[in-house]
Parts: C-alpha cells; sequence; structure tokens
C-alpha cells in the first residue's frame, strides 16, 4: 500500500499530528497581529517565513525579498500554502489589508497552520522604511512567443502532469510547483539562465517564481495569464 505514493506535502506532518491529537486544533476565531517592521525584521532574523498572499501583479511590482507568494484569492490558497511552507517554524503574512490577512490565516486554520503565524507586516511600511525588496517580471504570451523563436529564455511549466499531457509549449521544461521547494536542483536549468514560468492562469507560475527566486535564480519571469492566455492568442501546444 505505500508503494509508489505520491509526494507528500511539506504539511503533512502537522495533519497527521493534530489528527493524532498531539497538536491541538484551533475551534474559536483564530487572530492576526500587526507587526512593525522592526518586529517583522527580527523574527525574519530568526529565520520565519514570509507568507505573501498577494496577487501576482502585486508581487512582481513589489514583495519582501525572500517571502513566498501564495494568493489569497486563490480557491485553493490553504492547500498550496501547505505544500509551500516547511514544516516548521514561525510564519509573518503579507496581505493586502488587515481583513484580508484574517481571511488568510482563517483559511490557514483549516490545515492547522495558523498557530505558526506570528502576525502580519504591511508592505507598504516595509517598502516606506526602505528596507529589502524584490521585483518579479512579468511577461505576455506574445511577448514570450517572440522571445522563444529567438532564442532568448527558457520555459518551465509548473502545472500537474495532467495539465502538461493536454498540451504544452514544445520546448518546455516540467515540474510540478509542489515539488520545487525539493526538487529544483533536478532541473537543468542555471541559476542565471533567463526562464519564463507557466501554469494555467500565472498564479502558481508566480508561487514557483517565489520559490525560485529564494533558491538564487536571478531571471525570472512569470507568463501572466498562463496557459489560458497563450491559447487564446492561438499560439501552437503540443499535446
Amino acid at each position: 500500500m505505500n508503494a509508489n505514493q505520491p509526494p507528500r506535502p511539506a504539511n503533512m506532518r502537522n495533519i497527521v499530528a493534530i489528527n493524532q491529537g498531539l497538536r491541538p486544533l484551533t475551534l474559536d476565531e483564530p487572530s492576526c497581529a500587526t507587526l512593525s517592521t522592526e518586529e517583522a525584521q527580527n523574527l525574519l532574523s530568526e529565520d520565519h517565513l514570509l507568507l505573501d498572499t498577494r496577487s501576482p501583479e502585486a508581487f512582481g511590482a513589489g514583495h519582501i525579498t525572500g517571502a513566498l507568494n501564495v494568493q489569497l484569492s486563490s480557491s485553493e490558497f490553504e492547500q498550496r500554502a501547505g505544500w509551500m511552507l516547511p514544516d516548521e517554524g514561525g510564519v509573518v503574512i503579507v496581505a493586502e489589508t488587515r481583513e484580508a490577512a484574517r481571511q488568510a490565516i482563517r483559511k490557514l486554520a483549516f490545515v492547522g497552520l495558523d498557530q505558526r503565524i506570528r502576525g502580519q507586516v504591511e508592505w507598504g511600511a516595509w517598502k516606506d522604511a526602505g528596507l529589502p525588496t524584490g521585483t518579479l517580471g512579468q511577461i505576455t504570451v506574445d511577448e514570450l512567443s517572440a522571445a522563444l523563436a529567438r532564442g532568448e529564455l527558457k520555459v518551465l511549466d509548473v502545472r500537474e502532469v495532467s495539465e502538461w499531457r493536454g498540451g504544452h509549449l514544445a520546448s518546455a521544461l516540467h515540474m510540478n510547483f509542489k515539488h520545487l521547494p525539493q526538487r529544483f536542483g533536478e532541473l537543468p536549468l542555471g541559476r542565471e539562465d533567463r526562464v519564463a514560468v507557466i501554469c494555467a492562469t500565472g498564479m502558481r507560475s508566480s508561487t514557483a517564481c517565489s520559490v525560485l527566486l529564494r533558491c538564487g535564480f536571478r531571471s525570472l519571469l512569470n507568463v501572466t495569464g498562463g496557459m489560458a492566455a497563450w491559447k487564446k492568442a492561438g499560439h501552437s501546444a503540443t499535446p
């Protein structure tokens, strides 16, 4: 029964512990304190992780260096966060508003991640303080098609296997975004390579880019609109 099992989410050990009664499950409404930039810096210096819940566009325009981007607007927000976050350690949330941060921690409570949230920090306050920030370039499907024709970049498709088999770019590499934190080293990519990352709509690809940025990749582009936009624009896909 244990043979050929799919990879387990990083948060699985936490879920099993809750099911076994070894860790408590939040029954009341979870809360999320607003941190000052100094408090957030102190937590980050102690190896806490940043979970940026904003849109790919907002994350691309500017984010706190080292943040993981998992969008609150996704119907799979808490599941995707469970795949991306290591199974131990504190987490600091970046959200558009305090209400968005409250919604995020409430959703994370369903998978037992809320107890690891140490608070939320406002992106605007961090940026205004002149603290370390980064950006993530965005590329349209037409720009991607032209760049591929010129041989200027590589493509990484981070969708599920079933989506990949339903049609993909002929030259693309493939690795499910869920596997990137542990297996990115298996990809034939160098950290200096110019890489466009694509999914179905541009959300999971932004998450994947945030993982690769943390791993030292320096020239990444998120494909806006993803394969849906690629096909809508009339570009070909390989079955």
